[in-house]
C-alpha cells in the first residue's frame, strides 16, 4: 500500500494575496464581524466599487483571513496623488502572525510604492503603521447619539440649505476639489446613491459653500463627508440631516474644529473615541483643513 507524502502548510505570510472584487463583500463583512466590529455591508459595497480591495484568503478556505481597502485620489488614468488606506483587518484566530504587516508591507511598497498616503489608525494598530514609516498629524473623534435640535438658530440667516439636485453634482465636484486638494470624482458620484440625503449650502448669492451627506451604516446614520466654509453652515447641514432620521447619528470630525465638536456633544451625541490620522510621504495633507469636517467614511479618507 502506498502512503500519501504529507503536505506541509505554507506559512501564513507566505499566502498570496489577491484582489478582491465586489463577489466578495459577503467574506469581508464576516471579517467585521469576526472582529467584533458592525458587518456594514452597505459600506463594504461602496468602497469596493469606488476603491480596490486586497485580501489574503483563510488557509482553512472558511472565508477571509485578512483585508483591507485602498482608495486612490488623483486625475483620470494618472498616477494617484493620494491613496487612503482603510478597512485593514485580520481574522481573530490568525490575529498576531503577521498577516496585518504582509498585507500592510505588500500595499505601502508594492501595490502604492511612491505614493502619498493617508490612514485613520486605532491605537491597536497605530504601532504598526509607525513602524511602516507613517507620522502621526492629527486626530478624529468618532461622536454617536441621538441628535437634539439646537434651540437657536443653527446657521446664518443669508444660508440656504437644501436637498442637492443632479444639476448640483459638478458644483460639489468643484468645491470638493478645491477643499480636498485633489480630484474624487469617481467617490462623489457614487454618494447619491450611497447616501439617503444629499443637502448643499448657498450663500445668499447662491454660491456653493457646503455640502453634507448622510447614509445608512446598520442602526445608525452617518454623516459624511461634511464640507463646509464655516462652522455655522456646518451645523446648519447637520441639522438640516439629522431631521431626517430617528436613528443615532454618527461621524468623525477632526479634532481641530472644537466648537463643532463641543456642539455635538451638546446636542446629544457621546465620544466613542478618538483615532490618529496618519500619513506617509506627505504632511500635511492637501487642501483647505478648515472646510474639511468629516469625511465620508475614516476608511476612505
Amino acid at each position: 500500500m502506498i502512503q500519501a507524502e504529507s503536505v506541509t502548510p505554507p506559512e501564513l505570510t507566505d499566502l498570496p494575496i489577491r484582489s478582491l472584487a465586489l463577489n466578495d463583500l459577503r467574506h469581508c463583512a464576516d471579517l467585521s464581524e469576526d472582529r467584533g466590529w458592525p458587518r456594514e455591508d452597505h459600506k463594504w459595497g461602496f468602497l469596493l466599487a469606488a476603491g480596490d480591495g486586497y485580501g489574503i484568503d483563510a488557509p482553512d478556505g472558511t472565508g477571509l483571513a485578512a483585508v483591507c481597502v485602498v482608495t486612490r485620489y488623483g486625475r483620470p488614468h494618472a498616477d494617484p496623488e493620494l491613496a487612503a488606506i482603510g478597512m485593514v483587518l485580520v481574522a481573530d484566530r490568525y490575529a498576531r502572525q503577521g498577516l496585518g504587516r504582509r498585507l500592510m508591507t505588500y500595499i505601502c511598497d508594492d501595490v502604492l510604492k511612491g505614493v502619498p498616503l493617508t490612514l485613520h489608525a486605532t491605537p491597536y494598530g497605530r504601532p504598526l503603521y509607525e513602524e511602516l514609516g507613517f507620522d502621526v498629524i492629527g486626530s478624529a473623534e468618532m461622536l454617536q447619539g441621538h441628535f437634539q435640535p439646537d434651540p437657536a438658530p443653527s446657521g446664518s440667516g443669508a444660508d440656504i440649505v437644501r436637498p442637492a439636485t443632479a444639476e448640483d453634482l459638478a458644483r460639489i465636484v468643484h468645491l470638493d476639489t478645491e477643499v480636498s486638494g485633489t480630484d474624487r470624482t469617481h467617490l462623489l458620484t457614487r454618494l447619491p446613491a450611497f447616501s439617503d440625503r444629499l443637502f448643499v449650502a448657498e450663500d445668499a448669492s447662491g454660491d456653493l459653500i457646503g455640502y453634507a451627506a448622510i447614509w445608512p451604516n446598520m442602526e445608525t446614520h452617518v454623516i459624511g463627508p461634511l464640507v463646509a466654509q464655516e462652522a455655522a453652515t456646518a451645523r446648519a447641514l447637520v441639522t438640516a440631516l439629522a431631521a431626517t432620521t430617528e436613528r443615532p447619528l454618527r461621524t468623525d470630525v477632526d479634532t481641530r474644529h472644537e466648537g463643532l465638536i463641543e456642539w455635538l456633544k451638546a446636542r446629544g451625541l457621546g465620544s466613542l473615541a478618538v483615532n490618529a490620522v496618519m500619513t506617509r510621504d506627505i504632511a500635511p495633507l492637501p487642501g483647505d483643513w478648515t472646510r474639511r469636517w468629516a469625511p465620508i467614511t475614516v476608511a476612505a479618507s
